[in-house]
């Protein structure tokens, strides 16, 4: 298993985003959260599959339609995994 943290830049709070991507993330099979940063940015912690993640990561860099996605940064994780996917 693999595990990853992206920091999603760009008009991506007040648009659903988290809970769009708590819904992609689970079609996907990963665990996780994504939350909203103070500085209006989205971090994202996932694990799971190491090609599910990849996808999830093409996926943010547009987002929920209502999204304008400027930036995603990915590093890796090592760091505690919520079971399930949550917006938190």
């Amino acid at each position: 298993m693999a595990a990853a943290r992206f920091v999603v830049s760009g008009k991506v709070q007040g648009v659903f985003f988290r809970a769009s991507t708590c819904a992609r993330a689970l079609d996907l099979a990963l665990s996780g959260r994504a939350t909203n940063l103070p500085d209006g940015r989205v971090e994202v912690i996932a694990e799971g599959d190491a090609d599910a993640l990849d996808t999830l990561e093409a996926w943010l860099h547009h987002g929920p339609p209502s999204a304008r996605v400027d930036r995603v940064e990915r590093s890796e994780w090592d760091g505690p995994v919520d079971e399930g996917f949550v917006a938190g």
